[in-house]
């Protein structure tokens, strides 16, 4: 039949000037294409390869457009796989455009039917540079989240190897300096661009682990970009409150800051352990600070808190005095009397408000006060049990 003959015709004509219309586009590329020219030798053989190999898929497609499925191995699957890292979509999509715009003036002229099939063509592997990188991009995805999860696993369980710093380099954390670790209830859909994108605003980076029904977040602070003048010291409490919405309902416990990531291990045993007893105390804030359960988490046999609770009491009041030590024992022992305080050590009460005044000066809580009595308590028969006393590591 005629059409037959003309089609036939038509692919031998395409076959015999292939060769002509990738040497076309290679130049078309270096004329219009700054990224290509700025590319090494090596790169632009392989997106020419990627051009040309476009053209003979095309007249493969043109003979049986029923080959459409296979555009995507065709084109792409000769390429080097760090091409798709080098490349971005757009640029692929200039490529494309380049390729089909010289295709289109060569053949301008022999037919309808071959313009058509060109224009027809370019869709459809515009629509496969496209499949190729979403999947590239979800395969990374995926990666990135496996990585991710792993090490906050690492950080949870304090098991560090020493490829931790690489796969924490993997992940582009872009925090400096301290770090914290929150720990709350996961909620029902976990949003977590919103999450991440609430962090940049907030200048600070996250890792973000689910595990069962908690999210952890290891909060790091990054540096603020050129143009933007906001805070960026923020306390990782209040850090803490403005990404409060994306955790479910129930506590949010703050562990303490701690120097880098690599000592991120004490920040979430704290923030752990404060989560598991803070339902105990009727009075507990969200979020709260895990230092703020010392003494539920000590109750529930956490050593570090323990420690925590005689490393920053009662140490430095047996440090300082005798008197200091011996006073706090006695007004908590008394109920927070002071005037059987001042009987039972044999002082006036000016003495036992002075001396209560000092404790204060020293280690920062104020007997006075119901919830920072009961730390008080804890601490002094902790630390007596545990005379004599070693200090901890910090």
């Amino acid at each position: 039949m005629p059409a037959e003959r003309t089609k036939a015709e038509t692919l031998a004509w395409l076959r015999t000037i292939s060769g002509e219309l990738s040497t076309l586009t290679v130049k078309r590329l270096e004329d219009t294409l700054p990224w290509y020219r700025d590319m090494p030798p090596g790169r632009r053989s392989a997106v020419g390869l990627v051009a040309q190999a476009g053209i003979t898929s095309f007249i493969t497609w043109f003979d049986d457009p029923t080959t459409t499925p296979w555009i995507a191995s065709d084109v792409f699957g000769g390429a080097p796989r760090e091409l798709l890292r080098s490349v971005t979509l757009q640029q692929t999509l200039q490529l494309i455009r380049c390729t089909v715009e010289v295709v289109e003036e060569r053949i301008k002229g022999h037919g309808e039917e071959l313009r058509e099939a060109i224009l027809l063509y370019s869709r459809e592997i515009a629509f496969a540079a496209a499949d190729v990188y979403a999947r590239a991009a979800e395969a990374r995805g995926l990666w990135d989240a496996r990585l991710e999860a792993l090490v906050v696993d690492s950080i949870l369980s304090g098991e560090y190897d020493d490829e931790l710093p690489s796969r924490i380099a993997a992940l582009g954390w872009q925090g400096r300096g301290e770090v914290c670790v929150v720990v709350g209830r996961a909620p029902r859909q976990l949003e977590v661009d919103r999450l991440r994108r609430t962090a940049r605003h907030l200048h600070a980076d996250i890792l973000i682990g689910v595990q069962g029904n908690r999210l952890v977040v290891v909060i790091g602070r990054a540096e603020p970009l050129e143009d933007e003048v906001e805070n960026s010291t923020m306390s990782f409490m209040d850090i803490t409150k403005k990404l409060e919405e994306d955790f479910g309902e129930g506590h949010l416990v703050v562990g303490p800051e701690v120097p880098s990531l690599v000592d991120a291990a004490q920040s979430a045993r704290a923030a752990l352990a404060g989560y598991s007893v803070a339902s105990s105390w009727r009075g507990a804030t969200r979020p709260i600070a895990a230092d703020d359960l010392l003494p539920e988490r000590a109750l529930a046999g956490d050593s570090l808190a323990r420690a925590t609770l005689i490393e920053r009491i009662y140490v430095p009041l047996s440090d300082q005095s005798s008197e200091l030590l011996t006073t706090l024992q006695s007004y908590l022992e008394n109920g927070r009397s002071l005037e059987a305080t001042a009987r039972d050590l044999f002082v006036h009460p000016n003495t036992v408000r002075y001396r209560l005044k000092r404790v204060t000066e020293v280690i920062g809580w104020d007997a006075t006060g119901p919830r920072e009595a009961m730390i008080l308590q804890c601490a002094l028969i902790l630390g007596s049990i545990k005379e004599p006393v070693k200090k901890i590591r910090k």
